[in-house]
């Protein structure tokens, strides 16, 4: 059974329609581009199946016990300086994901790495 993806704060949506107009109206940088490419990627494997190998998703315990909902990380890249990575919840629906950040991975978990991640507002997962 496939996940619906939904871009849950403005900036991630924001993000996203940006890169994807660059990018069909051949005006995407090559960072960008890359980008663009690896995010699409990762959100169709995170649809398919959200424990995907590649995607590497774990739970990060510092962002649930913050927000009080499970808030997990999934790989857009590995083995790179900064890798970037995809953090996401599910819901609102039961068969939801909703991507909430997309950051460089955090060089130092100890300082606060996790405090630039913020949740977007959810209503209740509906059963």
């Amino acid at each position: 059974m496939k996940f619906s993806i939904h871009l849950g704060i403005p900036e991630i949506l924001a993000l996203w329609t940006k890169l994807k107009k660059d990018n069909s109206e051949g005006a995407i940088s090559k960072s960008d581009a890359r980008l663009y490419k690896k995010w699409g990627k990762a959100m169709k494997l995170l649809a398919e199946d959200p424990f995907y190998p590649s995607l590497n998703t774990h739970e990060i315990s510092d962002l649930t016990k913050r927000y009080g909902v499970k808030v997990w990380q999934s790989y857009l890249e590995n083995k790179t300086s900064r890798a970037m990575r995809m953090y996401w919840v599910y819901g609102p629906d039961q068969m939801a994901i909703t991507i909430i950040g997309l950051e460089p991975h955090p060089e130092d978990k100890k300082n606060g790495a996790y405090d630039k991640v913020s949740l977007a507002d959810m209503p209740p997962l509906q059963q």
